[in-house]
């Protein structure tokens, strides 16, 4: 059996004499993972970094055997944003947040549609794509069954002035019906729930705090594992840029 996709890098791991397990997000074979003879090897190392846009071919005798990957550089992620610590530290988050979170052989569309334009243009600046990628890890919690719903107030039904989410539900609530609860709801940036680009760490801050939250309590704490140390790494950044 065989397949060939796009795919993006999340993890190598050295295995035998040079080789490495590689996992890999693709569009209709989700998180899947192989075995590249030579991965860990000085030519084909900077082919495998987490973030890499890849053109991937898998093969394997059996669909349930761990196979074997060869690959083709398409876009390096992963050498272009050594130099931004923001976008270095995004991308880690990213790759670490679906290697740790998504159920392994699954398709991932949304997931991989959405986190594809981010890693893409990363080298262009993070600051215009992390507003984008905190709504990827609203799209990720949705598609691991723990999504937010920012639509309308849960409390009021109204669609304006929504300024909170509830801890508990993840669901909106308005400025008027969060008033005598505002000590234990969380911030609702604006640009979570309208169109536009948000440039300020501040708001950044607040939606990695929101996102963290249900991906800490539903996608990790459920199964008893901690946030990835990576997406931690980000959110302290971001507390920096806004402090």
């Amino acid at each position: 059996m065989e397949w060939e996709a796009p795919a993006i890098v999340l993890e190598a791991r050295p295995y035998g004499e040079g080789g490495a397990v590689i996992s890999v997000l693709t569009e209709q074979h989700g998180r899947f993972a192989g075995l590249a003879k030579g991965g860990s090897s000085r030519a084909q190392s900077g082919l495998w970094q987490p973030g890499n846009l890849v053109e991937v071919r898998w093969v394997g005798r059996l669909a349930d055997q761990l196979g074997h990957f060869t690959g083709e550089m398409v876009h390096p992620t992963a050498a272009l944003a050594m130099d931004d610590p923001l976008a270095l530290a995004l991308l880690n988050s990213a790759c670490a947040l679906a290697t740790d979170a998504l159920p392994e052989r699954e398709p991932q569309p949304r997931v991989f549609a959405a986190l594809l334009p981010i890693l893409a243009h990363l080298h262009a600046g993070a600051e215009t794509l992390v507003d984008d990628y905190i709504r990827w890890e609203m799209l990720l919690l949705e598609a691991l069954g723990y999504g937010l719903d920012l639509s309308r107030c849960a409390a009021t039904g109204t669609v304006e002035a929504l300024d909170w989410v509830s801890p508990r539900t993840g669901r909106a609530v308005s400025a008027e019906a969060a008033a005598p609860y505002a000590g234990r709801l969380l911030p609702l940036p604006s640009f979570l729930h309208g169109a536009q680009a948000e440039r300020d760490p501040r708001a950044w801050l607040q939606g990695l705090r929101l996102t963290g939250h249900f991906l800490a309590r539903d996608a990790f704490g459920a199964r008893h594992r901690p946030m990835p140390p990576a997406r931690e790494r980000l959110e302290h950044r971001v507390a920096d840029l806004a402090a």
